[in-house]
């Protein structure tokens, strides 16, 4: 039997000690996503519409940074700022009250801290150092200055601009001993309060040189609310809201599976485990009776044994039947062939989800629909800001997906969950804000720091895995230690990394030519058809020098990729080996994967025999060390290729997708 869980508190949390097809319905989707919350400043509680149901009036809007999928903290996560605040400051005002975390751009995990209704600070994982930090804003400053005088220091006033000014050891009028170089310093000047970043240690502070650079001050004065809410007095102030999204939500799904077309059909539900899915399974078991829901759990065989056991025992104790689809061993079948996969490499997607996805809905067709209503929401990603109410799904024909929740934010979501009192997967209150694949690619690195903690076992294998991989190519361990292989084309946050580390990450291709290929819709991102290749034998310059045939091409060493693209297909060729063909549909890409290894075979097994030279009127190729060069000036006509004695063998050695 599945326990429900217990009433959620502030004040526990913080106690602990802390070492963190039918025919689609096209609706368009006009609704601009919400960049802002509200918090009724009366009873202190946040609020996801603009009236408070405890008080009656009306809320503070309170704008969010992008892309404003604001959240809860965790247990986990109050127990962590709790260790940083009292690590730096000694203190921690915030022990008892509403926390607020709203993820924001960053190297790894960036989180807002929102207390009150005031964005006190960020609190964000330094991957080189592989630790969290805390970082408080002005506004954090000033109530923290009140609590505490540890990292402190008062200036003296000037009347003059400091905000971006280094202050000297004659401009400060004393200091607390406990500062350390790097630390947020809490800053006085008079009236001014602010923030600042010591230059050196506090023993270390001597005249004639910067002690303290000033990040931002001014006259400001924040301070903590009364009352400090209880999640029952959150619940209770959004009651309206949460019952209108609420009846939204089970409307869209009474409406669709109440339809003629599919009234007589299984309703699916996506369930993977997750909070969405979970909102979603409640959703759907409100609005339709219960013989007819089947809770589909896709098994990817690299789910995390919390991830397993809950989607088992939440059905089994809400007597929704579970129809779970295993992949099985099918990542560490394929992994060997295509390498590790990268957030711009999703190989995986296609050979854990599709074929179980398949199986579970092998009684959809065009003539049979079925449904499935899923938990996607716009604020997961850009990619999904444009999910409309329903589409077709692109590779089960037949079926309708529904998503009741796709204008949820993460607060709505967990408001629910809580409102509910719905027991929900543990891994949130361990540290993951997402509870996937455990060695998921789109992971941060400070959950795979949590992976390592709490999982050893399902580590070592993974990490063993990347360290034979990572010398195979000639890179160095730190390209498996810091993450570099979530990516092909790795991005500038990830350059500035491996230059700090002084580490190159560019491997090298030393094995014979083979190719290795899986073809299918991407499952975790957009609709696009696509196809994932590895190659082997073929270095990146090598690969720049022959997919000219295929249309202009950006060659970027710095990034590692090659790339060539048209209106309807893109080209990307990774130094890693792996090359990815997406296009708009699956004929197209067909032909340009096949036409890109073409090219790939040739400047691999390429002789140097010259036959080529002589059949190409333009002029567009040449021998470069014994192999061919094509020229921008190549009109890909193809003649080239018909001269060539290896294309008359590509058949044997292409695979077909």
């Amino acid at each position: 039997m599945q326990k429900k869980r217990s009433t959620f508190t502030f004040a526990s949390a913080g106690k602990k000690s802390s070492p963190k097809t039918g025919k689609a319905r096209n609706r368009s989707n006009k609704q601009v996503l919400a960049d802002h919350i509200f918090w009724c400043s009366s009873c202190n509680v946040p609020l996801i519409g603009p009236v408070c149901d405890l008080c009656g009036r009306e809320g503070t809007k309170l704008p969010l940074t992008s892309p404003c999928d604001v959240r809860f903290a965790s247990a986990y996560e109050r127990e962590l700022l709790d260790g940083l605040l009292r690590q730096l400051y000694d203190c921690n005002p915030f022990v008892d009250r509403v926390i607020l975390l709203n993820k924001v751009a960053g190297d790894d995990r960036n989180d807002e801290v929102l207390v009150d209704g005031i964005r006190i600070g960020h609190m964000y994982f330094d991957i080189l150092q592989k630790q969290f930090r805390f970082e408080p804003t002005d506004l954090g400053a000033s109530v923290l200055i009140n609590h505490t005088h540890s990292k402190t220091a008062h200036l003296h006033y000037t009347g003059r601009h400091l905000n971006g000014k280094k202050i000297s050891l004659e401009g400060i009028e004393h200091f607390s001993p406990d500062i350390e170089k790097g630390d947020p310093v809490l800053l006085r000047c008079g009236k001014l309060v602010g923030i600042g970043t010591s230059l050196e240690d506090s023993a270390n502070y001597r005249s004639g040189k910067p002690l303290l650079r000033v990040k931002k001050i001014k006259k400001i004065s924040a301070n903590l609310k009364q009352p400090a809410p209880s999640m029952d007095s959150v619940i209770r102030a959004n009651q309206s809201s949460l019952k209108k999204i609420e009846s939204n939500a089970i409307n869209m799904i009474k409406g669709i599976g109440n339809d003629p077309a599919y009234s007589s059909f299984p309703v699916n539900v996506s369930f993977s485990g997750g909070k969405d899915s979970l909102v979603v399974l409640d959703l759907a078991r409100r609005a339709l009776d219960a013989s007819r829901l089947r809770a589909i759990f896709l098994n990817t065989g690299i789910e995390f044994p919390e991830t397993v056991q809950f989607a088992h025992d939440f059905c089994n104790s809400n007597g929704i039947e579970l129809i779970e689809k295993k992949a099985e061993n099918a990542f560490w079948d394929n992994v060997e062939s295509f390498g590790p996969p990268g957030k711009d490499f999703r190989w995986c997607c296609k050979v854990c989800k599709l074929a179980p996805a398949n199986s579970a809905f092998d009684e959809c067709s065009t003539k049979n629909p079925c449904l499935a209503v899923d938990g996607k929401r716009k604020y997961e990603s850009f990619s999904r800001q444009e999910t409309a109410a329903t589409e077709a799904n692109p590779f089960v024909p037949g079926q309708l997906n529904v998503f009741p929740i796709r204008q949820w934010r993460a607060i709505e979501v967990w408001l629910y969950i809580y409102w509910k009192n719905l027991a929900y997967n543990p891994l949130y209150d361990m540290g993951f804000e997402r509870v996937g694949c455990y060695l998921c690619p789109s992971t941060l690195e400070c959950e795979f720091e949590r992976v390592r903690q709490l999982f050893p076992d399902l580590y070592e294998r993974w990490m063993t895995y990347l360290q034979k991989w990572t010398a195979s190519k000639g890179l160095p361990p730190e390209y498996a230690e810091y993450g570099f292989w979530r990516w092909q084309q790795h991005p500038p946050k990830m350059l500035a990394l491996a230059k700090q580390l002084g580490i190159s990450i560019t491997p090298v291709e030393t094995e014979d030519f083979s190719i290795s290929a899986v073809s299918g819709h991407s499952v975790c991102s957009g609709g696009d058809f696509s196809v994932e290749a590895r190659i082997r034998g073929v270095s990146l310059s090598e690969a720049a020098d022959v997919l000219r045939m295929l249309g202009n091409v950006v060659y970027s060493p710095e990034m590692g990729v090659v790339l060539t693209k048209s209106r309807s297909c893109t080209v990307k060729f990774f130094a890693s080996g792996n090359l990815k063909v997406t296009a708009v549909d699956r004929k197209i890409a067909d032909r340009m994967y096949r036409d890109a290894c073409l090219q790939l075979l040739r400047i691999a097994r390429c002789s140097g025999c010259g036959v080529c030279l002589n059949a190409c009127a333009r002029g567009c190729i040449e021998l470069k060390n014994g192999k061919i060069k094509i020229h921008d000036s190549c009109t890909g006509c193809g003649k080239c290729n018909e001269s060539c004695v290896v294309v008359r063998y590509a058949d044997r050695i292409i695979p077909d997708i």
